[in-house]
């Protein structure tokens, strides 16, 4: 994970001043004159979270609350940017505070800018808003001491809150009530600037950050580093549409899951009494806590490769699993789709030789179709589409769930399909058999790869890929074949291969990437290794590795990288190479789960066979210790008698003839998460 610092002013829009502070309303000279004073205090301890108490007037915005115009405007606090809110949690509120301490550490924030009485706020719940005035602040109980101003102003879904319900209501609170809960009325005088701000700080905390079952995990000094920002990367991620939405369901399904299970776990566990107890109540009690115990690490297991922007994309879900194939037309007729980009009398002769009329097939229905997206929508089963030679913009994603051929006529740089407008995907398949060829294929704008294979088998032959995000991602139970095709321009992998799918790459290019193939492997029963057959590519210019295998880290196994790097590796690490995970301590601690990437081994390897020799057997002890690790819980299980087919089912590689060159970290990498 990259050196926490507080990200600098400036650079893209995660990154820049927050809009309307004071200093980009002055004139230019004032203007650079305030910026550089800014910048000189940035580390200087004396610097207040925002805006000054010595300074008249408020920097923050105003903004006028939805629903009952005689509510005052509140303080304008929701839209803070990324930076901002790092800097405030990582330097003003938690530093290096364990789980355990957040609470604490807080309140001890809030001691030093929030002003304890003499400002209002509306009081909003889900089902009213009411504008209070605070005389006190409970700080170890993130709580103001609240009461109703005159005159009552108060809205609600229905008219049962009067005066005298609130009344009750407040005194059965004690009058104390959540700070989060409240939202700063606007004041000019720029007095209650950071009590504003501290208590959005502490709201979007405890919405958006802090977890229930945080507070339980291992606790270590690094909560931060583990939880805040991950999640906070994370939230911003979204709101800027660097997710999939596909994910972001799946993550916010997850969270909701993990939530309740994880209350039904407290119920359980508050259910049992503290004495001994051999009662047959308690001890089926005891299994269904364990099994809900087991079930909440498996849901947050999840959540964190969600959360941790480089495991991101290990949890793969399956955002078209639903998408239902057309079958064959209901006239049993197979069609071939043409899609010109203008049409001649010579093309149409040419077609007609070429494509239209093959011997077997004299009375094949023939469609003609004004762009390839329609032409793919109008496929049942067994179709074809052609495509003439034209630049096509496409604004929209090719879904195919039916097993289709698509073919540009002619030469891959003559048949180019851009993608045009925002959008996750550019092409998801799901068909049993779809074969893509000779065609050129750009992508803008996508969150996700360029081509997702989800299931069934794809073909990619003789084409040309110009990538922005992943390339090429083959998901599990799912196969893609490509076979003498470019691919360029990932800014993540150009292929990522998932567990449980079988990829074979035939005399490809892949380059100019972040990284060139992500093998994506998992130590778990529910999860096949992947078979890979790579032979005769050249893979080059990427930025990061050749070749990446991703997986789990295990102790044991680390410890005996360790030791055979410490034994067998005599050239000197180059420089600007990463920590080897012996130097990773924590990770070898038992229990320790960490969501960063920690590089556990490299091959720096000059010659061609020496290259494709050591991807191979790594790959091979990878499926090995898969094996190993199996058929010892297929042993705990009491299966006595392990699967020795098991083996041969396994990974089979096939990796010869590849070139590696001039990537930047080297030919082939590994690993643990």
């Amino acid at each position: 994970m990259a050196e926490l610092r507080p990200p600098g002013p400036g650079g893209n829009g995660r990154d820049s001043p927050a809009a309307g502070s004071g200093p980009q309303d002055l004139p230019e000279p004032a203007e650079e004159v305030q910026r550089e004073d800014a910048e000189s205090d940035w580390s200087a301890d004396s610097w207040s979270d925002y805006g000054s108490r010595d300074k008249p007037g408020t920097t923050l915005g105003r903004t006028v609350p939805d629903g009952n115009v005689l509510f005052p405007d509140i303080f304008h606090t929701d839209h803070l940017l990324f930076y901002e809110r790092f800097r405030a949690y990582q330097d003003y509120i938690l530093a290096d505070c364990k789980a355990s301490e957040v609470k604490r550490f807080i309140a001890e924030y809030l001691e030093k800018v929030l002003e304890p009485s003499g400002w209002q706020a509306i009081w909003r719940t889900d089902v009213f808003e009411v504008l209070v005035g605070v005389v006190g602040v409970d700080f170890s109980a993130l709580k103001a001491v609240v009461h109703l101003t005159e005159p009552f102003l108060c809205e609600s879904q229905d008219s049962s809150f009067t005066l005298e319900c609130m009344q009750e209501l407040l005194e059965l609170k004690e009058h104390q009530i959540l700070l989060q809960e409240l939202w700063v009325v606007y004041d000019e005088s720029g007095e209650f600037d950071q009590t504003a701000l501290a208590i959005e700080h502490v709201r979007f905390f405890y919405r958006c950050i802090w977890r229930t079952w945080d507070e339980e995990e291992e606790d270590e000094f690094d909560y931060f580093v583990r939880c805040v920002e991950p999640r906070l990367r994370l939230h911003y991620d979204i709101l800027e549409h660097r997710v999939p939405s596909g994910l972001v369901v799946d993550y916010q399904n997850l969270l909701s899951q993990c939530e309740e299970l994880y209350e039904k776990f407290l119920s359980v566990r508050n259910s049992i009494s503290s004495h001994d107890s051999d009662s047959e109540a308690e001890n089926v009690s005891m299994v269904e806590g364990l099994k809900l115990y087991d079930k909440v690490e498996h849901l947050k297991q999840k959540l964190k490769l969600i959360e941790n922007p480089l495991l991101r994309y290990v949890f793969g879900y399956q955002k078209y699993g639903s998408l239902q194939a057309k079958g064959l037309r209901p006239t049993g007729a197979r069609v071939i789709h043409v899609v010109p980009w203008t049409m001649t009398a010579s093309l149409l002769h040419m077609l007609a030789r070429d494509k239209l009329c093959p011997a077997s097939c004299e009375d094949l229905e023939i469609q003609f179709h004004r762009d390839p997206l329609a032409a793919v929508n109008a496929s049942y089963e067994g179709d074809k589409v052609i495509i003439c030679p034209g630049h096509y913009f496409v604004d929209g994603v090719f879904s195919i769930a039916d097993s289709v051929e698509l073919e540009g006529y002619g030469l891959p740089d003559d048949v180019v399909i851009e993608k045009q407008g925002k959008g996750d995907n550019f092409f998801d398949c799901t068909g049993a058999n779809v074969k893509i060829s000779n065609l050129k294929l750009v992508q803008h704008d996508a969150v996700e790869g360029i081509l997702n294979v989800h299931h069934g088998k794809t073909t990619l032959e003789n084409c040309v890929l110009e990538c922005e995000t992943t390339g090429i991602t083959v998901r599990t139970s799912a196969e893609l074949l490509m076979r003498n095709s470019d691919l360029y321009g990932a800014k993540g992998a150009g292929v990522e291969i998932y567990p449980g799918s079988v990829c074979t790459l035939l005399h490809n290019g892949i380059h100019h990437c972040k990284e060139g193939i992500l093998v994506k492997n998992f130590l778990d029963e529910d999860y096949e290794v992947p078979k890979i057959a790579m032979i005769n590519n050249m893979i080059h210019n990427n930025e990061g590795y050749g070749v990446v295998l991703v997986r789990p880290a295990i102790p044991s196994e680390m410890k005996d990288a360790s030791a055979q790097e410490t034994t067998g590796n005599t050239q000197p690490p180059q420089a600007g190479d990463e920590p080897a995970c012996a130097e990773g301590s924590r990770q070898e601690q038992p229990g320790c789960v960490t969501d960063e990437l920690e590089l556990c081994k490299r091959a720096e390897t000059s010659e061609q066979a020496e290259n494709n020799s050591e991807i191979a057997n790594v790959l091979g002890a990878a499926s090995a210790k898969k094996n190993q690790i199996h058929k010892k819980r297929l042993s705990e299980l009491g299966f006595t008698e392990a699967d020795d087919n098991l083996m041969s089912q396994e990974m089979f590689v096939s990796v010869e003839g590849n070139q590696f060159k001039w990537n930047g970290k080297g030919s082939f990498g590994m690993f643990f998460f």
